[in-house]
């Protein structure tokens, strides 16, 4: 049962050290422990050699003249900032001297030099300086990239400033790209290709009511771009097409992208679609079928053309 009782086991007590110096005596000869005089135990410092006898020189207590406190190194912070501060003030009171016999010898019509500035008063950074410190910083980081990585920007990919920069594009729901299909004659006309929105008010009358393009206005008909399936493929479903197809897609928005005609004006928001439906079928089957023939048996030759290497 003694282990509940002492959990942590019999520990044996630290004994005063016999050659420690300049430690006090009792009267029987015996140094004194914190508890009881003439007791044996362990002085209360962490250092075996500590003295507990303060034999260092004493001086002036700065904060109070009348006492005097030691010079140990526990008070020697405070006896040099107590310097320091005395020194400053000397010298501030040496300042004032010196400005005042310049005022007397103004008041007299004598030649005076400039003035001098106090040197005590605190130096305010200003924007100046703070300017001159994110310089000084940002060049020392360059450099140190460069040194330690071989990159000024320490191998960082430099991020794309123009998406911060604000522009006159908008987003769009499919309700709202639907109400510039040209049928008021006070908004423009817009069209759609797998999600970027152009304005095409400038070629009203292909793109507007009666045009000959006017199913595409007010829309995202990506999928006919690709199929020319202009009655039925007026969605941006993509689902399903060919690698010929797609590339149409991809040539009509550049078209539209590059165009001096047309200009981009934000993005169209689509609702996601379900993976389980069934894509829209092809207007022309022959068509698709002979043009999936015709990726297969390229792929075929491709993979044939690799085996011979």
């Amino acid at each position: 049962m003694s282990w509940i009782l002492n959990p942590e086991g019999d520990r044996s007590k630290r004994r005063r050290p016999e050659n420690l110096k300049d430690t006090p005596k009792d009267a029987d000869g015996k140094a004194p422990g914190p508890e009881t005089p003439g007791s044996e135990d362990a002085p209360t410092s962490p250092w075996a050699g500590f003295p507990l006898k303060d034999d260092y020189p004493t001086v002036e207590d700065p904060s109070d003249p009348t006492r005097q406190v030691s010079t140990k190194q526990a008070n020697r912070p405070f006896l040099a900032y107590a310097q320091y501060r005395a020194e400053r003030e000397k010298a501030h009171e040496e300042w004032l001297k010196r400005k005042k016999e310049r005022e007397e010898k103004l008041a007299r019509g004598e030649e005076v030099g400039p003035e001098e500035p106090d040197p005590t008063e605190e130096v305010e950074v200003g924007c100046m300086g703070l300017l001159k410190f994110i310089l000084y910083a940002t060049l020392f980081v360059l450099l140190a990239g460069k040194f330690f990585t071989g990159s000024f920007l320490w191998e960082l990919e430099v991020p794309d400033l123009r998406q911060f920069i604000p522009t006159d594009q908008r987003l769009f729901s499919e309700r709202m790209l639907a109400t510039f299909d040209g049928s008021d004659p006070e908004k423009p006309v817009y069209i759609a290709i797998d999600g970027d929105v152009y304005d095409v008010s400038s070629n009203r009358r292909t793109y507007g009511p009666g045009g000959s393009y006017h199913m595409m206005a007010g829309k995202d008909a990506a999928r006919a771009y690709g199929t020319g399936c202009f009655q039925t493929h007026l969605t941006h479903d993509l689902r399903g097409l060919s690698e010929s197809e797609m590339r149409g897609v991809q040539h009509w928005k550049k078209f539209y992208t590059d165009s001096k005609k047309y200009r981009k004006v934000g993005r169209v928001s689509h609702p996601p679609i379900d993976p389980a439906s069934p894509w829209p079928e092809h207007c022309d089957p022959k068509k698709a079928e002979a043009a999936k023939e015709r990726e297969q048996q390229a792929a075929r030759e491709g993979v044939a053309k690799h085996k011979e290497l």
